[in-house]
């Protein structure tokens, strides 16, 4: 067997000849690539507030102002770190009332909006209570957005691309927090901003500016066509979906691809809203706890988010500085900027080789486990390091090596449990309860991300620091254990397709997953997935694949 042939049957060479067989009009759609763009940007708030607000209290004006003793010691600025977590749980919960009644577009420019008013009351905050104030506000529109970004980005893209396009919205995240880090590290070198509030107000005011940009944007972009389909607004819906696949509307693909939106969306409301157009909060949580393939759905995606901060990245993240000096290389303010913007920046372009090389072209199960493991050995080489600088003196190798693991670790964490849950949390939720299922996602995990960032310093206090570290490691162990078992490979899969995954065995390992029928369909009639009898109804076969959740009920 020569090297072509055994390339061809690896995960990375079967990823290629998809991606060479899919159309071209849907892989490079302007229109498409422009909205997911867009709502990929939605991440800002949420990581240039994480990388300035590590940072920022370092600078003189702020703890000058707001009476800020230190900026490098995690229980004084634990406050202003934490609540805007609190915050963002306030607006996930909330998102899910929002983003079906308003549509895509608005909730975007609402919660953009919430986000730009809690940045003013941080701007122009007199005392640190107004500030706390106004970080909870901030949250909330941030917690709206993190919702929404991911949603949008699975319901357009298309399955062949969808891992990649997803994964953009956390490749923005690496890029504001590496910019917004480098923001505050250049407003610190800048001699005519020194002794003014300008100086810390310069980094809020920055993001302002690029999200009212977004705003104004989003006017010029299409709305989600699964959601008009939900709303009944079947003519914009064909019209929008014709517009982002860039293919005639007679081309099987597209009819296949409406065809199979409109029967899934037909097949929820019969057996789960009795016919009805809009669905009762009733009806919503029925059908998401009470059928047994998306009760899997939600012990996954609570699981997936609640892992990221038990592994303790976030937190590493937030608490950069702090780390930097439990690790011994934190010597002085402007060293320490400098290596925190580094570190953000690492986070980037780790990000950018997971979308591409990673989420899509390994799966989402190898992914996770070459994340989880360069975490968990990183993990565990730190908090040995910490130890035995408790012990005595220590030699520069092993020094510069703690250095190096934590990178490793934001390696890891951006391949893994960074990008993963994310795009897996946003893509397995059937068509009527999305909103809702990534609404509870997304609360779980900024709850988990406030109570992990309110309790980092009395845990590193609490177990010497070192102890720390060896928690995280033993968590990303545990979370390499769980993806073997539970988490199933869904990379390839449209939206609609996997209810076949979720309605199997619950052990990922017995999983036996079946080849997709192709995408580009020649002879629409002569494919079974989008044929039809007579009469106009969906074959036997099609209906065997499609309610699969319902038959559980």
């Amino acid at each position: 067997m020569g090297f072509k042939a055994i390339w061809a049957r690896t995960k990375l060479g079967s990823y290629g000849a998809a991606f060479r067989e899919a159309p071209r009009e849907i892989l490079y759609n302007k229109m498409l690539l422009l909205t997911c763009l867009l709502f990929s940007c939605g991440a800002v708030p949420l990581t240039w507030d994480q990388g300035s607000s590590a940072v920022i209290a370092t600078l003189p004006s702020f703890q000058k102002h707001f009476d800020i003793s230190s900026g490098t010691d995690a229980g004084t600025i634990k406050y202003f770190i934490s609540l805007v977590a609190l915050g963002d749980c306030i607006g996930a919960a909330g998102s899910f009332w929002i983003n079906d009644r308003l549509g895509r577009l608005w909730s975007y420019r609402l919660y953009i909006g919430i986000w730009i008013l809690g940045n003013i009351l941080q701007i122009v905050a007199p005392n640190v209570a107004c500030l706390y104030a106004a970080r909870i506000i901030v949250g909330t529109g941030i917690g709206g957005l993190i919702v929404i970004g991911p949603i949008m980005l699975v319901e357009i893209a298309p399955a062949e691309t969808r891992g990649i396009l997803t994964s953009w919205f956390v490749v923005i995240q690496g890029l504001a927090h590496g910019v917004s880090t480098f923001c505050v590290y250049g407003v610190y070198l800048n001699k005519s901003l020194r002794g003014t509030r300008m100086q810390y107000q310069v980094v809020w005011i920055c993001p302002v500016i690029f999200m009212s940009l977004c705003v104004v944007a989003s006017f010029f972009l299409c709305e989600s066509p699964r959601w008009l389909f939900l709303m009944d607004r079947q003519e914009e819906a064909t019209e929008i979906l014709v517009r982002i696949r860039g293919l005639p509307l007679d081309n099987p693909r597209v009819q296949h691809e409406l065809q199979e939106i409109r029967e899934h969306i037909h097949q929820e409301r019969v057996f789960y809203a009795g016919g009805r157009k809009t669905a009762s909060f009733r009806s919503i949580l029925k059908e998401t706890f009470t059928v047994p393939a998306n009760l899997r759905r939600v012990q996954q995606c609570i699981i997936l988010y609640s892992l990221p901060q038990l592994s303790g990245a976030a937190s590493i993240s937030s608490y950069l500085i702090p780390v930097l000096k439990i690790v011994g290389v934190a010597k002085g303010t402007e060293r320490n900027l400098f290596l925190s913007a580094m570190y953000t920046m690492s986070k980037f372009f780790f990000a950018v080789i997971a979308s591409f090389f990673f989420v899509d072209a390994l799966g989402r199960r190898k992914s996770l486990f070459v994340g989880c493991t360069c975490q968990m050995l990183a993990d565990i080489y730190v908090g040995v390091y910490v130890k035995q600088t408790q012990k005595g003196p220590v030699s520069l190798a092993a020094s510069q090596g703690a250095i190096a693991a934590i990178f490793v670790q934001a390696f890891g964490y951006s391949v893994g449990l960074l990008t993963l849950p994310l795009v897996i949390s946003g893509e397995l939720w059937p068509n009527r309860i999305r909103s809702f299922g990534n609404a509870l996602a997304q609360f779980v995990h900024r709850l988990f991300i406030y109570v992990i960032a309110f309790a980092m310093p009395s845990l590193l206090k609490e177990t010497h620091n070192w102890g720390a570290f060896m928690f995280f490691g033993a968590w990303c162990g545990i979370a390499v254990i769980y993806v073997y078992l539970i988490v199933p490979e869904i990379a390839g899969l449209s939206v609609e397709e996997m209810d076949a995954v979720f309605t199997g065995p619950w052990l990922a390992a017995r999983h036996k997953r079946k080849p997709n029928a192709p995408r580009d369909v020649e002879d629409s009639e002569g494919d079974q997935s989008v044929s039809r009898s007579s009469s106009g109804k969906p074959t036997q076969e099609q209906s065997e694949v499609v309610p699969t959740t319902v038959k559980q009920l």
